[in-house]
C-alpha cells in the first residue's frame, strides 16, 4: 500500500494551516474525501440529476438506475444478503432515530400485546420496556432509546466497563436475563478505541431471542464489515466517517426485522395506497425511505465503497494499527499523561489528558502548529463521568496518516506541555 500515492487522492491534506504543513488526525469526527468521490457527486449534478423512482423520462431512469446500483454495492460491502436489506439515510444518528422510533411503535403499538384495553395493562407493559445499552455509547445510541423508555416509564439497562475500557460480559448476560427488547451497542468506541467482541456479544443475545443492533460508525472504515458473519439484526454507519460525502449513510436490517417494523417517516415514495380511510406501504426498502432522497450523496458512497474495495483491507487496518501502537509510545514518554482507553484490542484511535493542562488548551495550542485533533467529550460524557474527566483529546488515524505526522503530533503536544506548564 503506498500511502503517498493515497494521499495525493486527497487534495485537502495539501495545505497549510498557521503555516504549518496539515497534519489531520481527526477521523473519528469526520474522514476526508478523495478526488474520485468528489467527482462521481459533482458528475451527478452537472449530467444526471433529477428526482428518482417517478420519471419515465431518461434522466429519472438514469438516476434511478444509478442509485439502486449504489445500493446493491453498500450491501455488497457489508454483505448483506439482498440489496432491499440496506435503507439508506442521513447518517448513524437518523438510523438509530429511525429503530428507537420503530421498535417503539412495534412493541407499544404493532403487536398483539399491544391492544390493551385497560390503563393497568399498558402499565405493566411500560414497566417491562428495557433496552440495553453500553456504558461506552456515543450520545446517538444513547438518548434515542432512553427517550424511547422513558415515555413509556421503561427501564435503560447499561453495562458496565472496567478502568481500560472492556465491556464486563458477565454483567452483560446478567442483564439480558433482565428481558430486554432491543440491545444496541457500539462496534468501536469512539472515545476509548475498544473494539466490542459484537459478534459473541449477538450470540448471547440471540440466545436470549433479543435481536441486537450494532453502531458501526467508527468500524466501517478501517476493518471488513460481514453482517452475515457477525448476524447482528442490525448495522448502522455514516458514509462522512468512510470517505463519503456529509449526509448520506445507511441500516441494514435482515429482511425479516425490516418487514416487521413500522415505517419512521410518511410521505411519498414509502407509500403503496393512499386515500382518506387508509394507507398502505411500500415494500423494502422504500417504506423507510419517505421523500426524496440525497442522490448525489449516495452516489459518492458508492464511489467512497468502490474506493475502499480497490485497497487491501487487512493492510490498511495493519498501518492504522502500526500508526496508532506508535502515537502511544511516543506520548508514553511524557510526564503525567493517562491514557483513556487501553483496551487490548483496540483500533486506531488514542485518547488522553495530561496532568494540570485542559485537553482543550492542548488542542488550541497544537493547532496552531497544524495538528487537527478533537478535544472535549466527543458526544459521549457518561465515558467521561465513568472515568471522572471532563474530556480528553483525541487523535484518530486513518489510511492517509503517515510515520511522520504522528511524530509532528507528538511533538506537537510536547512542545504545548512545556509552554503550558
Amino acid at each position: 500500500m503506498n500511502i503517498n500515492e493515497i494521499r495525493e487522492q486527497f487534495p485537502v491534506l495539501d495545505q497549510q494551516v498557521y503555516g504549518k504543513p496539515l497534519v489531520y488526525l481527526d477521523n473519528a469526527a469526520t474522514t476526508q474525501k478523495p478526488l474520485c468521490v468528489i467527482e462521481r457527486e459533482r458528475d451527478y449534478y452537472l449530467h444526471e440529476n433529477c428526482n428518482i423512482h417517478r420519471g419515465v423520462h431518461y434522466l429519472s431512469q438514469k438516476a434511478t438506475e444509478a442509485y439502486e446500483h449504489a445500493r446493491q454495492t453498500v450491501a455488497d460491502f457489508v454483505h448483506a444478503k439482498e440489496a432491499r436489506e440496506i435503507i439508506f439515510t442521513r447518517g448513524t444518528t437518523e438510523s438509530l432515530n429511525l429503530l428507537a422510533t420503530s421498535f417503539e411503535h412495534l412493541l407499544l403499538f404493532s403487536t398483539p400485546n399491544s391492544q390493551l384495553t385497560t390503563d393497568s395493562q399498558l402499565s405493566t407493559l411500560n414497566s417491562q420496556l428495557k433496552v440495553l445499552v453500553t456504558s461506552m455509547e456515543h450520545h446517538s445510541n444513547l438518548v434515542p432509546w432512553q427517550q424511547m423508555v422513558q415515555r413509556h416509564q421503561g427501564q435503560l439497562l447499561v453495562v458496565p466497563m472496567d478502568d481500560k475500557g472492556v465491556l464486563d460480559l458477565n454483567r452483560y448476560e446478567e442483564l439480558l436475563k433482565e428481558g430486554p427488547k432491543v440491545v444496541s451497542i457500539a462496534h468501536i468506541s469512539n472515545v476509548l478505541g475498544t473494539i466490542n467482541p459484537v459478534k459473541e456479544m449477538v450470540a448471547m443475545a440471540h440466545h436470549y431471542g433479543i435481536p441486537v443492533v450494532v453502531d458501526g460508525a467508527q468500524s466501517i472504515a478501517h476493518h471488513p464489515i460481514d453482517v452475515q458473519d457477525l448476524d447482528c439484526d442490525f448495522f448502522v454507519f455514516s458514509g462522512h466517517k468512510m470517505y463519503a460525502p456529509m449526509g448520506i449513510g445507511g441500516l441494514y436490517g435482515k429482511a425479516e426485522w425490516l418487514e416487521e417494523l413500522p415505517p419512521y417517516q410518511f410521505g411519498g415514495e414509502m407509500v403503496d395506497t393512499v386515500s382518506f380511510e387508509k394507507t398502505t406501504f411500500n415494500v423494502l426498502p422504500y417504506k423507510f425511505e419517505a421523500g426524496t432522497p440525497n442522490v448525489g450523496a449516495a452516489l459518492g458512497l458508492e464511489t467512497a465503497v468502490q474506493f475502499m474495495q480497490g485497497l487491501d483491507r487487512n493492510e490498511v487496518e495493519k498501518h492504522e494499527s502500526q500508526l496508532l501502537q506508535s502515537a502511544i509510545e511516543k506520548l508514553s514518554e511524557i510526564d503525567g499523561i493517562r491514557f483513556i482507553g487501553e483496551a487490548a484490542h483496540r483500533s486506531g484511535l488514542v485518547s488522553f489528558i495530561i496532568d494540570g493542562i485542559h485537553p482543550y488548551d492542548l488542542g488550541t495550542i497544537i493547532d496552531k502548529m497544524g495538528v487537527a485533533v478533537r478535544t472535549g467529550h466527543h458526544c459521549a460524557e457518561p465515558v467521561m463521568t465513568r472515568f471522572g474527566i471532563p474530556g480528553t483529546v483525541r487523535a484518530s488515524f486513518a489510511l492517509y496518516n503517515t510515520m511522520d505526522e504522528v511524530e509532528v503530533f507528538v511533538n506537537a503536544v510536547k512542545k504545548a506541555v512545556m509552554m503550558l506548564r
